[in-house]
């Protein structure tokens, strides 16, 4: 089973998912990639040493105005035009280095989004059934968004300040005395104390309302995905209420979120504005002692302005740092989801010669105390029929899971031509099996689109070919854009025969071997039905063909018919022996016939 829900699972160390996170920074395999990073931090190097070269410039310029140095009035103007230059080159060096940078982190979120997605698809279809696709598409989105923001900040914010808080207590210690470093130092160590203790505290209001908004989205999502079933039952009121609880839940949340930052922000004014106070304070002593010049109080306001600025942006990064690897730990957590169903190391793809399927004492159960299918056997020759049949929840459509490995076997062996189906690669395996199903989903794009899923590359000839062997290709040129017609979302513009055509070509045009046909009409109309049974007639003649299905109508000419009772073989044979033998299945049989006697249809 797939771990509880990421977002409520406990923040790992810190080091823990930055070890994660750093080597989409520095790829192995794109040494460009690398010499953008060494081009980025050389132009981060550069705009620090100009910088605190600003300072020293502001400040001569400021002592060569003292009374009677009027004669030195050109060289405060080429110092004050430094000054400026080198506020520009600042400009100029941190905007080259954006530019030099922007494309590493595209290429993290490139990377580590692919990863992502393609691991989701490979998780087991009991994953993606017990979670909420609004939910997961909302981590990853929230994660993936933050890579970016967490690489500019790690490389561009905490490193430099660190840097240029070394620079300026050398400064100080050299221009000032130990004693305007040590109050420096102590600044920062509360200024950071401060900020570490209330981010931390905000961070938990920012999980409650990280939480709350998933559910949020979630909630809005499963809704919109039914509102069919809203409609059914005349539950819109309902569901607006559901979604405007839990919405203002989500703001109540925020609230006091964004109040706590109001909070944070005015004990980081108070804590570096006193030090500025201060610094400043001692410096004018000194001045009035003779001890420092007029250009030395400049000189201390530009470089704790200076380390201020980035130390301020400090308290946001932290918390934006913070944040983020609350996110980027929830997608984590999905990439970290073990796949129930691997390849086995060194797995072959799989050879289909004849098409053959044997089902040999094949046991299986979703849950280890509730056992679906217990020891059910039978062969499928090549090119023949098999039906499937039973009451509901027998484990008919649990067959057609286990031959697509969806789920493995508890018990006994599935086979393809004698290969047992756990051996060989699931590509090769799934690659070789077609299936038409009850409701087939379609993607929200063009009909020709949806056609051409069935085999990638395949020209507009093949498709086209695939929608008259359908018997659709008439519908679909009857259309105002033809094969451009986008079907909506899920094909919720097509009927459900119009549906099942599309569905069907698009098997066609994938031309497996083995065809599991899964319950494929039952949800139509009879007039519909026979149609498409008639199309599905002609597609199962050459191929190896299982046929689950609730109206017996649709299976009397099966070569043979096997009837599941509580997840075992009660019966099998053909329709006529079934009938005569006066078992489960004639019991099935003369009740379905009632019911189209009654509505009306020729059984």
């Amino acid at each position: 089973m797939p771990p509880d829900s990421p977002e409520n699972k406990p923040l790992p160390p810190i080091w823990a998912t930055l070890r994660r996170f750093l080597p989409y920074l520095w790829p192995a395999d794109a040494p460009a990639l690398r010499r953008r990073v060494v081009a980025a931090l050389s132009f981060v190097l550069l705009a620090k040493a100009v910088g605190l070269v600003m300072p020293f410039a502001y400040k001569a310029a400021i002592d060569r105005m003292a009374p009677g140095m009027e004669a030195a009035a050109g060289l405060a103007i080429a110092l004050v035009l430094a000054y400026a230059g080198a506020r520009f080159a600042g400009v100029l060096f941190d905007n080259l280095r954006n530019t030099a940078f922007e494309r590493v982190g595209q290429e993290a979120t490139l990377r580590l989004s692919e990863r992502l997605f393609d691991h989701l698809h490979r998780l087991s279809l009991r994953f993606h059934l017990d979670r909420r696709t609004g939910a997961v598409t909302r981590i990853v989105e929230r994660g993936t968004k933050s890579i970016d923001t967490m690489l500019y900040f790690l490389l561009f914010n905490i490193a430099p300040t660190v840097l240029e808080l070394i620079a300026v207590c050398a400064i100080f210690f050299v221009k000032f005395g130990p004693g305007m470093v040590a109050a420096t130092l102590a600044m920062v160590a509360l200024y950071i104390w401060f900020t570490r203790t209330v981010t931390e505290w905000r961070n938990q209001l920012r999980r409650d309302m990280v939480d709350l908004d998933t559910n949020a989205v979630a909630h809005a999502v499963d809704s919109l995905l039914n509102f069919e079933t809203v409609k059914y039952f005349g539950a819109e009121a309902r569901e607006g209420d559901r979604y405007g609880a839990a919405m203002r839940a989500y703001a109540n949340a925020a609230v006091k979120s964004e109040n706590s930052l109001a909070w944070l922000n005015i004990g980081q004014s108070l804590i570096t504005n006193l030090m500025m106070g201060g610094a400043m304070a001692y410096t004018v002593w000194g001045w009035s002692r003779g001890q420092f010049t007029t250009g030395d109080v400049v000189l201390v306001n530009t470089l704790l302005a200076q380390l201020f600025r980035p130390l301020d942006m400090l308290g946001m990064v932290y918390r934006t740092i913070r944040q983020g690897l609350i996110d980027m730990e929830a997608m984590f957590r999905l990439i970290d989801t073990p796949a129930e169903i691997v390849d086995a190391p060194g797995a072959p793809a799989l050879h289909v010669v004849a098409g053959e399927v044997r089902f040999d004492n094949v046991r299986f159960g979703y849950d280890p105390d509730r056992e679906i299918l217990k020891g059910v056997s039978f062969t499928v020759p090549a090119g023949r029929t098999l039906a499937i049949v039973g009451p509901s929840g027998a484990g008919k459509s649990t067959i057609a899971r286990l031959l697509f490995r969806f789920y493995d076997v508890t018990g006994g062996r599935i086979l393809i031509d004698g290969q047992d189906v756990r051996a060989v690669t699931q590509a090769s395996l799934r690659g070789a099996i077609g299936i038409v199903p009850q409701d087939m989903v379609l993607f929200n794009d063009t009909v020709g689109y949806n056609i051409a899923y069935g085999r990638q590359g395949a020209d507009m000839a093949a498709i086209e070919v695939a929608a008259r062997d359908a018997s659709v290709h008439d519908f679909i040129t009857g259309l105002p854009l033809g094969y451009d017609t986008r079907v909506g979302e899920r094909g919720l513009k097509l009927s459900g025969g119009e549906k099942q055509r599309v569905a069907i070509a698009r098997t066609l045009l994938k031309d497996p071997p083995v065809l599991v046909l899964d319950e494929a009409t039952s949800a139509l109309d009879s007039r519909t039905e026979a149609e498409i049974q008639d199309v599905l007639g002609r597609i199962a003649r050459r191929r190896t063909t299982l046929v689950v299905a609730h109206r017996l109508s649709t299976v009397v000419d099966a070569d043979e018919i096997i009837v599941l009772d509580g997840g075992m073989v009660a019966e099998r044979g053909r329709h006529a022996d079934l009938v005569r033998a006066g078992g489960l299945y004639a019991t099935m049989w003369a009740r379905q016939a009632a019911e189209r006697e009654e509505e009306g249809v020729p059984a």
